[in-house]
C-alpha cells in the first residue's frame, strides 16, 4: 500500500468537502446520500480492482466489449479498405479518428436501439433505477435519469418527459449533472478505438467509470445545491419511457441514422473549436511571450489550473502536471481530444500506468461546455417553461460533473496497486 492509496482516499473527503462549501448550505446537506453513495462506489472499486471474482468479470467484460468493436469495424473495414485498419494489423496505415473510430458510432446507435427494441435496456436502466433510490432515496425522476445516463446521452432526457415540467430545481440541477458526468455508450465506442492500443484493458475501465459516475453525479448533484423542496416522485420508482419502433429493421435505421447524426456533431465540433483553440493559441503565445518573456497555451493554463484537482487524485507527482493538462482542456476541447492526448501521452511513455488508469476515469464523462449546452438545451426545448430555472443552475452543474468525474478518478486512485491484472 503506497501514499498514494491515501491521497486518493484523502481527495475522496477534499472534493467533497470542497463541493459543500462552494454549496454554501451545509444544514441542507443529505448526508445519508453523501455517505451512501461515496460508499458504494468504493464497494464497486474493491469489487472491480482487488476482488478476484471481480477481476475476472472485469477481464470477462472488457474482452467482450472489445470483441464488439471489432465486429463494430467491419462495415468500416468494408468502406474504407486499409484506412480503416488499426495500428498493429498487417497492412494498417495508422489511426485515423475518422475512419475507425467514428464510424463505430453508428453500429453502437444501431445495438443499443435494437436491445431497446427487445426490451433489455429498459429492464437494465430500471433495475439501476430501483438500486439508486432505495439506497440513496432520490426521487424516482433523478434516478431514472442517472441509470438512463449510464447508457444513453442526452436521450436519457426523454424517460423523464412527464416529470420535467414539475421538477424542483435541485432535480433539474441533478438532470444536467447526470448528463454531464457519465457517457453514451455509442460515444464509448470511440474512446476505445483510440485507446486500447496502448491500453488493452481501456474498454472495462470506461465501463466501471461509467457505472461509478452515476452515484457520484447524484452525490455531487445534491453536494452542491441541496433539496429544499419536495419532489413529485420522491421515495417512489417510475418506469423507463420510451417508444418502441414497429420492427427491429425500422429500430435498427432509426439508430443508425441518430448516430449518422452524432458523428456529424462531433465533426463539426472538433473542426470548430480546434480552430479556435489555436487561433486562441496563437493570440495568447504572442502576448504571453511579449509580455513575459514565456509563451503560453490554453493547455499550460488550465494545467495550472486542475493541478490541486488532479494531485489529489492520486496521480504520481512528476505526471500530474501533464493529466491536469489533459483533463483541463476536456472543457474546452471535449473528452474526445482529451483522449487522443492521454493515448499520445502513454504511447510515447510521458505517464505511468497509474496516472492513465486514473485519467482514464477523470476523462470518463461529457464535462465540458460543448456537452452543457446540448443537454441545456434539451431540456428548454421539451419544457420551455423551465429555461430560467435551467440557465440559473447550468454552470453549477457543470462543476458538479467535474468533481464526480473526478470522484472516480479518485476511487480508482484508491484500489490501483500497479499489480492489478485490469491495466
Amino acid at each position: 500500500m503506497t501514499s498514494y492509496f491515501f491521497i486518493s482516499l484523502l481527495g475522496i473527503l477534499i472534493l467533497l468537502t470542497f463541493g459543500i462549501v462552494l454549496s454554501g448550505k451545509l444544514r441542507q446537506q443529505n448526508w445519508r446520500l453523501i455517505l451512501a453513495g461515496t460508499s458504494i462506489q468504493l464497494f464497486l472499486g474493491w469489487l472491480i480492482f482487488q476482488f478476484p471474482g471481480g477481476m475476472s468479470i472485469f477481464s470477462y467484460v472488457n474482452s467482450a466489449v472489445n470483441s464488439l468493436a471489432d465486429i463494430a469495424a467491419t462495415g468500416s473495414r468494408f468502406l474504407f479498405g486499409t484506412l480503416a485498419l488499426p495500428p498493429g494489423s498487417e497492412g494498417s496505415m495508422g489511426f485515423f479518428l475518422a475512419f475507425q473510430a467514428l464510424p463505430t458510432i453508428v453500429f453502437f446507435s444501431a445495438f443499443i436501439g435494437l436491445l431497446y427494441h427487445i426490451g433489455f435496456m429498459p429492464i437494465l436502466i430500471n433495475f439501476f433505477s430501483k438500486v439508486f433510490t432505495r439506497l440513496f432515496r432520490t426521487s424516482g425522476a433523478e434516478s431514472m435519469v442517472a441509470a438512463s445516463s449510464i447508457f444513453v446521452g442526452v436521450e436519457a432526457m426523454l424517460t423523464i418527459r412527464p416529470f420535467l415540467l414539475r421538477m424542483t430545481r435541485s432535480e433539474l440541477h441533478t438532470v444536467l449533472t447526470a448528463g454531464l458526468a457519465t457517457v453514451s455508450s455509442n460515444v464509448m465506442a470511440l474512446y476505445i478505438f483510440t485507446l486500447r492500443e496502448s491500453m488493452p484493458s481501456i474498454a472495462g475501465h470506461l465501463v466501471t467509470a461509467s457505472i461509478l459516475s452515476a452515484p457520484a453525479a447524484l452525490v455531487f448533484s445534491k453536494v452542491l445545491l441541496p433539496e429544499t423542496e419536495t419532489p413529485e416522485t420522491l421515495g417512489t420508482h417510475i418506469k423507463v419511457g420510451y417508444q418502441k419502433e414497429g420492427s427491429f429493421i425500422e429500430a435498427i435505421v432509426k439508430s443508425s441514422l441518430e448516430g449518422l447524426k452524432l458523428i456529424t456533431g462531433i465533426v463539426a465540433l472538433l473542426l470548430s473549436v480546434l480552430g479556435l483553440v489555436g487561433l486562441i493559441d496563437v493570440m495568447l503565445g504572442w502576448v504571453s511571450g511579449n509580455v513575459f518573456g514565456i509563451g503560453f497555451t490554453l493547455k499550460d493554463l488550465f494545467s495550472y489550473l486542475f493541478y490541486p484537482l488532479i494531485l489529489v487524485t492520486g496521480v504520481p507527482f512528476e505526471d500530474v502536471f501533464k493529466i491536469a493538462g489533459v483533463v483541463g482542456e476536456r472543457l474546452i476541447v471535449t473528452e474526445v481530444v482529451s483522449y487522443q492526448d492521454l493515448a499520445q501521452l502513454l504511447a510515447t511513455g510521458a505517464i505511468g500506468e497509474r496516472s492513465a488508469v486514473i485519467a482514464t476515469y477523470a476523462l470518463c464523462g461529457f464535462t465540458h461546455f460543448a456537452s452543457l449546452a446540448i443537454f441545456a438545451g434539451a431540456i428548454t426545448a421539451i419544457v420551455p417553461e423551465r429555461t430560467k430555472d435551467v440557465a440559473a443552475v447550468s454552470l453549477r452543474s457543470l462543476v458538479a460533473a467535474t468533481f464526480a468525474s473526478l470522484m472516480t478518478a479518485c476511487v480508482a486512485g484508491v484500489f490501483y496497486s500497479g499489480q492489478s491484472l485490469v491495466f
